[in-house]
């Protein structure tokens, strides 16, 4: 039986927390064409994912918290600018996490922070709203950026065709934006939030730095020299070349804002990079009580379509797409994504998170699908066949009423 995109034939679920290992790690998307294959989600000997595996070590004694704020405090001290200039910028989209991000850092360790947004593809109106709060409740300043919109439509267009991933242009945007800003203002220190191993990521306890620039990485999803040795017109954006898309008109400078900053630039100014997330512990939804208190973030009024929570990943009308055509690829939805992450901050039980997701699953986003298909110019059938056409045969099977259905689940 087929198996793509480089996924383990045999379908595995966490023991604890209910993840698939066919859920993909962070890559490298300058590379990142139809004929990719991803690292996925590893498990152990118990069949316990890298994911449980980590978050076990934030409270069984192995991190001491009190050192690392320590460290944390002399960081900043080391950092710290008297003169009014800023010294460490934030990413920030106005949500729960870069919202405790930013706020901690300014207002309980005396920081600076410059907060810059790479604008979302359709912004939500509670999304608007709570980047609007953030900026006039929390209290900070901010540069919002906001792409030429046919660059940007057309590239998510193409992702979405070549890759069934209309999220890529934000993804790469919102990445090499901050590090660009950095540059520009001459800010010395990026601060980013969790560390990617909450999430599964192949890294150590220890981990406490994005990466260093030349420095080999183990994921080349964080990887400071994404296209190093690669020639200008070989990268890929939405899973095509950019040497094709000069060739049918389109200027290099209008999509030099998704290409990264040379490393050299990075490395001559000595900006560094930290996870705060290795310094603070981290908790998804104490992020959103957090941001709830001090910058007026609001939870979306209804439930997000595809999963039972209310307050995240809420700014783009296209959020919704994105978490499905993940389920479609890799059979791994958001409902499993956000269930997992509550069980292993003990906030949900696996009975429960199963319980989720036999109801939401899967769940088509209706919501803003119109915005969707006419932002990619598809057709529903067009789309819908789309889908089809990037289902793994080894994850996906039509029942006796040509309804398609996943062959295994975490309840089976």
């Amino acid at each position: 039986m087929e198996v793509r995109y480089g996924l383990p034939k045999k379908v595995l679920f966490c023991k604890k927390c209910n993840m698939s290992n066919q859920q993909p790690m962070s890559s490298n998307e300058y590379k990142h064409s139809s004929k990719s294959e991803k690292e996925t989600m590893g498990f152990d000997k118990d069949g316990v994912c890298n994911a449980c595996r980590f978050n076990d070590l934030k409270d069984n004694g192995t991190i001491d918290w009190n050192l690392r704020e320590k460290e944390l405090i002399e960081l900043c001290n080391k950092y710290r600018k008297t003169d009014g200039s800023y010294d460490c910028i934030v990413g920030s989209s106005g949500g729960k996490d870069s919202a405790i991000q930013s706020h901690v850092l300014k207002y309980k360790y005396n920081m600076n922070p410059l907060t810059v947004t790479w604008a979302p593809h359709l912004y939500t109106d509670i999304g608007w709203e709570n980047h609007q709060n953030y900026v006039h409740t929390g209290g900070f300043d901010n540069y919002l950026f906001t792409p030429n919109g046919k660059i940007h439509r057309e590239l998510t267009r193409q992702a979405t065709l070549n890759l069934l991933h209309p999220f890529q242009p934000f993804i790469l945007g919102q990445k090499t934006f901050v590090t660009k800003m950095a540059y520009r203002f001459d800010i010395p220190l990026i601060f980013y939030g969790e560390v990617p191993a909450e999430y599964g990521e192949n890294m150590s306890v220890d981990t406490k730095k994005y990466t260093n620039v030349g420095e080999e990485v183990k994921n080349e999803g964080y990887s400071l020299d994404p296209v190093d040795g690669m020639e200008e017109r070989d990268i890929f954006l939405g899973g095509k070349k950019v040497g094709d898309y000069l060739e049918e008109g389109i200027p290099l400078v209008e999509l030099k804002n998704y290409l990264p900053i040379d490393s050299q630039h990075l490395k001559d100014k000595e900006i560094d990079f930290y996870y705060l997330g290795y310094f603070l512990r981290w908790v998804p939804q104490e992020a959103y009580y957090y941001a709830v208190d001090n910058t007026g973030f609001k939870a979306n009024p209804v439930r997000t379509e595809g999963t039972y929570s209310k307050y995240n990943s809420l700014d783009d009308k296209i959020d919704g797409m994105f978490y499905y055509t993940r389920y479609i690829k890799f059979g791994v939805g958001r409902t499993m994504m956000d269930s997992a992450q509550e069980i292993r901050n003990k906030h949900l039980t696996k009975d429960e998170g199963i319980a989720l997701m036999k109801r939401f699953e899967g769940e088509y986003p209706a919501r803003y699908e119109k915005d969707f298909l006419e932002y990619v110019s598809m057709s529903k059938q067009e789309f819908s066949d789309l889908c089809d056409e990037f289902r793994s045969p080894h994850l996906w099977k039509k029942d006796s009423g040509g309804v398609w259905k996943l062959r295994f689940n975490p309840w089976d």
